[in-house]
């Protein structure tokens, strides 16, 4: 966001981003690492350097609330931070407190930050010792799921590796009504698919679950009836588990009435600006999204990385407009384009737009998959080291296979 807003700023505009961590690191990685696939270091980039080099101040210090009467972002240390216009793009709080003995700080492990993967290889490399039972999934109210199929299959794939597969039931809990729907509705065949490699890997599911605690070495959950009720209540062993969270609003947002909605998520229109406050705009995960039809148990829709990319370019274009006196026009098209990584193989999928009904609605695997997420890893990485967000030949790319991040105006 900062990068591409750095571009659209005149001469005399400046530009600060504030975060509570000044070491970006690469979130798709996380599932590698938690395997130790990869190093920390190897997809963190230190930001205050390509910032200095862009020209963007940086505050690395915690937003402890946000007062958007007064256009100013208070900060942890006491100080604040005045504004003409703010984008929030904080991604969530994960929400681990909302069942007992879930998270880091509980009995499962986590790869939504990289602090946390990082700790859950340790406690992996622990499980090899000694293995038993593995239970992975989302919880329910989780809105990412993909990453939680990928750390499965991964595990798989690692534990084959080490000749010790044969030693480990393995058990995928999700709260989506069936296998592939993603909080999505599923996307081409991501039913048939995900399905056929959960069998095909000897990994048993239970959908419609609703995680009600979890203690030591045990999982109780609750799978659900289409009508809402309680079929049965499960104990399920484990000696290793990563189960998803469901999301919030970071705390500096709660309670902001019409900047957010209840659970914390930032009011936006089409063109990514919240309609109480016309110089707040919002991207990522930390956008109010409605969830895709009624499940039996709560999904979230994901708010996927090239989607998050089209809402960055609408608000930065939009913004950049707005400095010039003119109204806003851009609108992200929402496209979603997904590499889940298996280990040796993978799922890919191309939904335009995200949200259904769609224009496009494909789905394919094989191991080009693994190969097209590892080369992605590598050049996004550079992005960000070099300060860049869009180079011209990846938006020619683009536009060529007709993934655009904006859309077209109805004129053309």
């Amino acid at each position: 966001m900062a990068y591409e807003m750095k571009d659209q700023m005149r001469k005399g505009d400046s530009l600060t981003v504030i975060t509570k961590d000044p070491v970006y690191h690469f979130v798709p990685s996380n599932p590698w690492v938690a395997v130790k696939w990869r190093t920390r270091e190897s997809v963190e980039v230190d930001l205050a350097p390509v910032f200095a080099r862009r020209g963007i101040e940086f505050r690395p210090v915690p937003a402890s609330r946000v007062h958007p009467d007064d256009n100013r972002v208070e900060l942890a240390d006491g100080s604040s931070v005045s504004y003409d216009f703010l984008v929030i793009a904080t991604g969530p709080e994960l929400a681990f407190d909302e069942i007992d003995g879930l998270g880091p700080d509980g009995y499962t492990t986590s790869i939504c930050h990289v602090d946390h993967a990082t700790d859950a290889a340790a406690k992996f490399e622990e499980f090899c010792k000694s293995p038993g039972p593995i239970i992975t999934g989302a919880v329910q109210g989780a809105s990412c799921f993909g990453p939680a199929y990928e750390f499965t299959f991964i595990l798989d794939t690692e534990l084959r590796r080490r000749r010790i597969r044969d030693k480990v039931p393995m058990t995928f809990v999700t709260a989506e009504p069936y296998i592939g729907h993603l909080g999505l509705d599923g996307v081409g065949d991501t039913k048939g698919l995900l399905e056929g490699e959960m069998r095909q890997h000897h990994i048993k599911f239970v959908t419609n679950s609703r995680v009600k605690k979890v203690e030591p070495g045990k999982m109780t959950i609750e799978e659900i009836a289409d009508d809402g009720s309680v079929k049965r209540e499960t104990e399920l062993p484990f000696a290793f588990s990563m189960m998803l969270p469901s999301f919030r609003g970071i705390s500096a947002l709660r309670g902001l009435d019409g900047l957010v909605n209840p659970r914390g998520f930032v009011l936006i229109d089409e063109h990514q600006r919240n309609p109480k406050y016309p110089n707040v705009f919002a991207v990522g995960v930390c956008v109010a999204i409605p969830p895709v039809g009624q499940t039996p148990v709560p999904c979230g829709i994901p708010k996927t990385g090239f989607m998050i990319e089209s809402m960055v370019s609408a608000t930065a274009c939009n913004i950049g407009q707005i400095l010039r006196g003119e109204q806003p026009t851009h609108q992200g098209t929402w496209n979603a384009v997904c590499l889940a990584d298996f280990g040796d193989s993978g799922v890919a999928f191309v939904a335009q737009p995200q949200i259904p009904p769609r224009n496009v609605n494909w789905s394919s695997s094989g191991a080009w998959v693994h190969n097209a997420k590892i080369a992605f890893e590598k050049y996004f990485i550079r992005k960000m080291r070099r300060g860049e967000s869009e180079p011209f030949y990846e938006k020619a790319m683009l536009d060529i296979l007709g993934i655009g991040k904006l859309k077209r105006a109805a004129s053309e």
